[in-house]
């Protein structure tokens, strides 16, 4: 079965009942609510204003549950690690999280695990493939997964290159976070502003994105399709100097 077609079907088929809560979750809106970005150019430099959900106690909606499969981290405790990139290559991103309580008026979150996985350039996931979900066996390597725990400011970093996309989903960076005792608060998925994307990969051929232009846009992916308001990422930089991406999640802990 191709990825595209897997992931048209929500990922029940071949993930079974324990994939159907975080999936129905992400689809229980019906409607379709593209979140407006605004970009400015400046030195060469563009910058997207992604979500501000979590800025203040009055902008705390806990961030949209969203599934981890179907490439998640086998044993995400094994890669304690700041920079995920190994041997991949691409236009470099600095990634920040940063993680709010929505039970205590959105205060910082210290102490949280915090998970990130994410393709490489080409669209491919490590610790996966050899089917038809990912022909390029890439089973032996654990490239661009990563865990951190957050400071005082509830933040982590991690240094990664700029994810490429695959068939039928729009590009994204999967987190799961926990609280300090590793019980698990939100699994959720940020997604990117479309005009940095197109940037990428229509203008990167030279970092290694050869595969053009995306084929399918946040508001019509199947995760981020039924709404992606407080999901999107701020992204600012250009081909030559990197992106940094910085992103607010807001949990129940």
């Amino acid at each position: 079965m191709e990825r595209k077609e897997f992931l048209k079907r929500g990922f029940s088929s071949l993930l079974g009942v324990a994939a159907l809560v975080p999936v129905m979750g992400a689809c229980s809106d019906t409607t379709v609510d593209p979140a407006s970005t605004t970009s400015t150019t400046t030195g060469g430099t563009t910058t997207s204003t992604g979500s501000t959900n979590g800025s203040s106690s009055s902008d705390c909606t806990v961030t949209a549950s969203e599934t981890e499969g179907p490439f998640p981290t086998k044993v995400p405790a094994n890669f304690v690690r700041k920079d995920i990139r190994d041997d991949r290559t691409g236009i470099p991103l600095a990634i920040t999280i940063t993680i709010k309580n929505a039970n205590s008026s959105c205060a910082a979150l210290a102490g949280a695990l915090v998970d990130i996985w994410h393709c490489d350039k080409d669209g491919y996931y490590s610790e996966y493939g050899g089917s038809g979900m990912q022909s390029v066996n890439l089973t032996s390597v654990d490239f661009l997964r990563g865990r951190q725990t957050t400071n005082a400011d509830g933040s982590v970093s991690f240094t990664s290159i700029f994810p490429g996309w695959y068939s039928g989903r729009a590009p994204h960076i999967h987190v799961h976070v926990y609280n300090a005792s590793g019980k698990s608060l939100l699994v959720t998925q940020i997604a990117f502003p479309y005009d940095i994307t197109n940037t990428v990969y229509t203008t990167g051929q030279s970092y290694g994105y050869t595969k053009g232009a995306q084929d399918t846009k946040n508001e019509r992916d199947n995760v981020f399709g039924d709404g992606y308001t407080n999901e999107l990422g701020t992204v600012s930089g250009s081909n030559s100097a990197g992106y940094a991406l910085t992103h607010t999640i807001v949990v129940k802990a």
